[in-house]
């Protein structure tokens, strides 16, 4: 069987949308897995059935096709010309940054991945008795790379939360799982910063949180159990001033091959590579992720980030979920905007005047709009979307600011 395949013939495998697969029948179906002919880049569109787009990668790494998880033929085609060589694995993904959200695509090879199935399974503390939930769709690098893990792992794998033993989740759909009736014994959260609340409320229904921070380029780079993260296994990490702060840069076998279409991965001399996230050391040999360098604002001389203001803004009283963004102003160079979505239980007057009451005066946006905030299919706030609707005037109507009325 497949590297990937470690579970007994007769052990659950898969139970997606309620159907259940055994590893036997699994292995049977990667086996029997129809390619299209020759030797190029073998697509599976968003929307494959969770079932057959895990066999489809199987059969192509097992048979040494590339495979592009995410991506139509038409993109396949697009894509193909320039893969770096050895490439095994594609994923077709979107930045937050991007205004278009334009698809690129992030090369690597299957040992990349394969390097850290037992690190994590050892960070984790995951065994082959675990059931494992996955709360995304599986063209997303993290839901499928977690969903290999469990097939690594021997463990059972699917989309039932109430059900599972450990979940993988964004800290959006982690806070939606932690609120609920029936909670999972452990998690695994990545895809941006949990913030403190978050992790409190978790504590206080007895889940076992392991956070860990990484990248669609880079994969794992650190993890931990708080708001402060060490090295991954295997990983070394060096934090380089910059303008903004101190850029995290890392080294490791779990690095992608390169990216088509642009993207923020750039790569030094030395084997190391980074995306353009910050972070901010604490005590010896552990960190904390500060944001990306790119979602920096420099406004009236201070340089603001705007996950820092996110991350403050979702601990006020009735906000849901906030995205935060800069806007090109004569005097202040940028200034802040907010975009705050609302849980029900406070009004926009309420939570600007906290905001006023509770950020330092460089944070404090200065314009504010209330409306769900979009997010990438990753689940990070799509800020270049936010960017452009401000841009355009399409963003709606702004509320009433309370911030300094000098500066408008």
């Amino acid at each position: 069987m497949s590297d990937w395949l470690r579970g007994r013939r007769g052990a659950l495998a898969l139970a997606f949308g309620g159907s259940a697969v055994r590893y036997g029948e699994l292995a049977d179906a990667v086996a029997a897995a129809a390619l299209p002919g020759g030797d190029g880049l073998v697509a599976c569109p968003v929307g494959t059935d969770p079932v057959r787009l895990i066999a489809v990668v199987l059969a192509c790494l097992e048979r040494g096709r590339p495979v592009l998880v995410g991506g139509d033929a038409a993109d396949a085609a697009r894509i193909s010309p320039d893969l770096p060589a050895g490439t095994e694995l594609t994923m077709l993904t979107s930045g937050s940054s991007d205004p278009a959200a334009a698809p690129r695509a992030v090369a690597r090879t299957n040992e990349s991945w394969l390097a850290s199935a037992a690190p994590l399974a050892d960070v984790a503390g995951l065994v082959a008795d675990d059931r494992v939930a996955v709360t995304g769709p599986l063209h997303v690098s993290m839901h499928l790379y977690a969903a290999l893990h469990a097939l690594w792992l021997g463990a059972a794998v699917g989309d039932d939360v109430t059900r599972a033993s450990v979940v993988h989740a964004t800290p959006t759909r982690f806070t939606r799982i932690v609120e609920g009736r029936q909670v999972p014994p452990s998690a695994i959260v990545a895809g941006a910063a949990m913030s403190d609340a978050l992790r409190a409320q978790a504590a206080r229904r007895g889940i076992r949180v392991t956070e860990y921070y990484g990248a669609a380029e880079l994969s794992f780079v650190a993890a931990g159990r708080g708001p402060s993260l060490s090295p991954f296994p295997g990983v070394e990490v060096e934090l380089r001033p910059v303008a903004s702060g101190r850029e995290l840069w890392a080294r490791s076998p779990y690095l992608a091959l390169g990216v088509i279409g642009g993207g923020m991965l750039r790569r030094d001399d030395d084997g190391f590579a980074t995306v353009g996230d910050l972070a901010e050391p604490v005590g010896t040999d552990a960190f904390r992720i500060a944001g990306r360098g790119d979602a920096a604002i420099t406004t009236a001389g201070a340089t603001v980030l705007a996950e820092a203001v996110e991350s403050r803004l979702v601990g006020l009283p009735g906000v849901a979920a906030a995205a935060v963004i800069g806007e090109p102003h004569e005097l202040l160079g940028e200034r802040v905007v907010a975009v705050v979505e609302l849980d029900g239980t406070a009004d926009a007057s309420t939570v600007v005047a906290a905001a006023r009451a509770s950020l330092p005066a460089a944070e404090l946006p200065r314009r504010w709009f209330v409306q769900a905030v979009p997010r990438t299919v990753s689940g990070k706030p799509a800020r270049g979307l936010l960017r452009a609707a401000l841009a355009s005037g399409t963003l709606g109507p702004e509320h009433p600011s309370v911030s300094d009325r000098g500066v408008s």
